[in-house]
């Protein structure tokens, strides 16, 4: 099992050279030369590495980073020799994953693929270090309480969790997109229960309409056969879905559904607002 951080044997914060460390296998998070890298780079010229970097002997006189992939990009660009580090000892590699992981979604910003890719990391790490006891199928009780634990960190449920690590199926134009905002997380998720052909072929329609809705998304998902489908089918059944959509968007209730819900001397005012109130709490969930 996991180490509690207190166990795991360190030193205190020793200078390392930066020629010694190497990336973390398969990092997750990325290490951009931005705005953001320019700044990191001028405070630490005028101040100094305030946080140092965590790392773990490889046996052959080189480091692994585990957390501070940004802080060595941006010691680099300063035109330093040697980064202060700590070196923790007698990691396996599973608990070096949880460590960087954790470490990694501290900061305030994180992508959704970054997000998707380190909770997958996660989740395998824990499931070798026995968390999943019995083989157990995506919707098992163990792959529940596993992703719980995961998502506990960075305050989500575990369904949360899942959705996230759905997104790894997607290809990559895809992924972009929903880190870009151009396509949101719910949708993502949906796309990637498709095949790596539909999904191209739905990048495609994207690209030409700007957008997909999640009732287009539905359509396309009761469809059979979805291995044979063609680029045309596809177009097809999107232009269908959105024509269908136009022609129903208007919703009411009866005063007996309501009933169901509302005390019957509730003014329709205060119905309004409650429902008002309700709608806008699951649009911000979404």
């Amino acid at each position: 099992m996991f180490k509690d951080i207190k166990e795991i044997r360190q030193t205190g914060t020793v200078e390392i050279e930066i020629g010694l460390i190497r990336p973390f296998k398969n990092h997750p998070f990325r290490v951009i030369d931005d705005e953001k890298m320019d700044e990191l780079v001028d405070s630490i010229i005028t101040q100094g590495i305030l946080t140092p970097v965590l790392t773990r002997p490889k046996g052959d006189g080189t480091y692994e980073m585990i957390s501070g992939h940004r802080r060595l990009r941006a010691a680099e660009r300063a035109g330093m020799k040697k980064i202060p580090a700590v070196i923790m000892e007698d990691l396996t590699d599973d608990e070096a994953t949880i460590v960087m992981v954790d470490s990694n979604l501290q900061r305030e910003e994180v992508l959704p693929s970054e997000r998707a890719f380190s909770f997958k990391m996660k989740m395998d790490a824990l499931r070798h270090q026995g968390t999943c006891r019995h083989h157990v199928d995506k919707l098992g009780t163990a792959e529940r309480k596993t992703a719980t634990i995961v998502g506990k960190g960075s305050g989500l449920t575990g369904r949360s969790v899942q959705r996230y690590i759905k997104l790894t199926e997607l290809i990559p134009e895809m992924l972009e997109m929903v880190d870009n905002k151009r396509l949101s997380l719910v949708n993502g998720v949906e796309i990637a229960s498709f095949n790596k052909e539909v999904q191209e072929y739905l990048l495609a329609y994207i690209d030409e309409r700007g957008s997909i809705s999640s009732v287009q998304l539905a359509a396309l998902k009761s469809q059979r056969n979805l291995e044979n489908l063609t680029p045309y089918t596809v177009m097809q059944i999107m232009k269908q879905a959105l024509v269908k959509r136009k022609r129903s968007t208007k919703v009411s209730f009866t005063e007996k559904r309501l009933n169901q819900y509302f005390p019957e001397d509730y003014p329709a005012s205060k119905r309004e607002r409650i429902i008002i109130e309700l709608l806008e709490k699951w649009k911000n969930e979404q």
